[in-house]
């Protein structure tokens, strides 16, 4: 639990702590994609993210662990020295520096690349493929022998000569299949020795893709908890959000929702989350002035390290939820938690971007 200095106090979940590497919300994405991925035999992954992307790291580091050769389309120039997330990247997998002008056209971009990694015998398919398959034999005991890839096979048609299973998972593997990380963190903190069922909770995290939010919204109307999910937004208008909420339960629906969840879905009209803009709004991806020092204070103080451009949102939200719940008289039950999303390694591409703000003058 975390204490504001002379003021109100909310939790953190650390979840940057669930793998050296592989940290926060990528880890529970990726536990949900990776084993339907591994059920379909794939030998190669393709994806792609900024230079400094966790989720091209989490992609890289996790394939490794598993076996899998992963290719990661990188955005933009390589590095004169490569550090944090790249460094990762570039040491677990196989990093490729695309241009931006090339990178704006994602599918087309990883559709290639894919086509390029699988050659003239092997096979290419996209997650949401195995998605929509998984859809149709979800209660089928022999899913993983249905031939998916016949569809997909570039040439060739005897196993022996698909050589190589390309599966390409999109920019921040926001499918519903990630979802189903999230459930199970609530599930965990839902436990009587956590939190329990009947403890009102107000949960804060800051949204990329919106994935990890909705996770958590679906989560506690699964296991009917009065649970309330605030999403900080980062990289969309509120209206994008929405849709992409929209988007994510109706597959998730599909993918493996039950008949009383379905019926609490349908019953609920309006969103599961409560989007919000951050304190201080602007481009994504941008740092403003004081920031940096912001966080290294709060790491001081509290132990816990943040990265202005995520995790500093989720934080600011929470200290103005606690302040908002001190002063209600009717919720004041309510306790008001934070779920650390990671972001570590990429104060290391900050410190490249934002060299004047961690250097220290010599006394």
């Amino acid at each position: 639990m975390m204490k504001e200095r002379q003021g109100p106090s909310f939790y953190v979940v650390r979840d940057d702590l669930l793998h050296p590497l592989v940290n926060g919300n990528k880890a529970r994405k990726l536990d949900g994609l990776l084993p339907l991925v591994e059920d379909y035999r794939v030998t190669d992954v393709v994806t792609c993210g900024g230079c400094q992307s966790a989720h091209a790291a989490a992609v890289a580091v996790s394939c490794a662990e598993r076996g899998l050769a992963s290719h990661l389309l990188l955005r933009g120039e390589q590095p004169d020295i490569p550090t944090g997330y790249n460094l990762i990247t570039t040491m677990y997998g196989n990093a490729i520096y695309v241009p931006r002008s090339l990178y704006a056209k994602r599918e087309e971009m990883l559709s290639g690349h894919a086509d390029f990694v699988a050659g003239s015998t092997g096979s290419v398919i996209w997650f949401s493929d195995i998605l929509n398959e998984s859809f149709t034999t979800k209660n089928s005991k022999e899913a993983n022998s249905v031939p998916v890839y016949s569809k997909c096979v570039i040439s060739g048609s005897n196993a022996e000569n698909r050589q190589r299973k390309v599966i390409i998972i999109n920019e921040g593997a926001g499918d519903s299949a990630g979802l189903l990380g999230f459930i199970r963190l609530v599930e965990y903190l839902s436990q009587d020795h956590i939190f329990g069922k009947e403890q009102p909770l107000k949960i804060v995290v800051d949204c990329g893709t919106g994935t990890t939010a909705v996770g958590l919204g679906l989560g506690a109307i699964c296991f009917g908890l009065p649970w309330e999910i605030t999403g900080v937004m980062l990289a969309d208008t509120i209206e994008g959000y929405r849709k992409q909420e929209k988007r994510l339960i109706s597959d998730f629906k599909r993918f493996c929702c039950s008949q009383e969840m379905d019926q609490s879905l349908n019953g609920d009209n309006d969103s599961i989350v409560h989007w919000v803009d951050r304190t201080n709004p602007r481009k994504f991806g941008n740092v403003l002035k004081g920031e940096i020092e912001t966080c290294q204070k709060i790491a001081q103080q509290s132990g816990i390290l943040l990265d202005p451009v995520y995790t500093m949102a989720a934080w600011e939200q929470a200290i103005r939820l606690c302040i908002r719940e001190a002063s209600s008289s009717s919720n004041g039950d309510a306790k008001v938690l934070m779920l650390h999303t990671g972001g570590t390694l990429g104060m290391f591409g900050l410190a490249q971007r934002y060299k004047s703000s961690f250097y220290t003058r010599k006394k």
